[in-house]
């Protein structure tokens, strides 16, 4: 995993660099490998990475493409990379890295908000369109990466975690009472965009959040379950069969970055047999 933040201002003020450290430094544990920030006027983005898919520098995040005006913050994995690539290849792109953060950049880029239907993965990620003035935040669709925002009238933030967004203010934190609800009542699960404390949300699984300069916000939903279209005259063992085909389809995809994973993977796997 990864961590990911960023705060975009809406009252012309530069960004607090002390306090967008302190929202780095708040998710350091979610990344060992590098630590990133960047910059520019009122925009600020920040990254720890887990390297995993081209560990070399490369990679690093935050990721800038120059010629694109394009800056990226991304936590997850995006299976399908390499066709995308290769498919993005062909429309006359070209590629500075090897890893699959590089690719969502060429998306947005090439596909506009829509490049979110193409990916198959898990994710988070915002991307700073310097040309649009524009953040542009999408989660997967199951919500398996956490992405956390809060937003008032003088800014927008985010993160992988709530720890540094409560970092990042210096008001006292409030409980969410119809969160507090939810807490004891659904099995401590908490339904998004709510969370445990009021004034930090959480973004929808399968949505984008669009913020502007100005303070403009979009929410929208791009993927649902209702979109799955169930044949009911379909037999029981011919969806077996398929189920079984496609596990099978997803296992050579991920084949890959799990033998990448490997080095991690090894520790856990020595832990596990110290407590045997």
């Amino acid at each position: 995993m990864c961590g990911i933040c960023g705060e975009i201002r809406f009252d012309n003020r530069g960004v607090n660099r002390e306090t967008s450290k302190r929202m780095v430094e708040t998710i350091a544990r979610r990344g060992p490998d590098n630590e990133g920030l960047f910059f520019h006027n009122q925009i600020f983005l920040g990254h720890r990475r887990l390297s995993i898919i081209d560990v070399t520098e490369k990679s690093h995040q935050p990721m800038t493409d120059h010629s694109l005006n394009l800056t990226i913050v991304f936590n997850g994995v995006i299976y399908n990379y390499k066709e995308l690539r290769n498919r993005l290849k062909k429309e006359g792109y070209s590629f500075f890295s090897d890893g699959d953060t590089e690719v969502i950049l060429k998306s947005y880029h090439f596909y506009g908000e829509e490049c979110v239907n193409h990916f198959d993965g898990v994710f988070a990620f915002c991307i700073y369109d310097t040309n649009k003035k524009t953040f542009f935040l999408s989660r997967d669709r199951l919500g398996i990466k956490p992405l956390y925002y809060t937003l008032n009238d003088n800014f927008f933030r985010f993160s992988s975690n709530t720890k540094s967004l409560i970092n990042s203010q210096n008001n006292q934190i409030e409980i969410d009472e119809t969160s507090l609800h939810y807490q004891f009542t659904l099995h401590s699960v908490i339904p998004a965009p709510k969370t445990i404390i009021k004034n930090i949300n959480k973004l929808e699984p399968g949505h984008n959040l669009t913020i502007t300069l100005d303070g403009k916000t979009e929410n929208k939903k791009y993927y649902s379950f209702n979109h799955i279209n169930l044949d009911s005259s379909i037999k029981e063992e011919d969806v077996l069969e398929e189920i079984v085909g496609e596990i099978d389809d997803e296992h050579d995809k991920k084949t890959e970055s799990r033998i990448l994973a490997q080095s991690h993977e090894k520790y856990i796997v020595e832990a596990l047999t110290t407590l045997e």
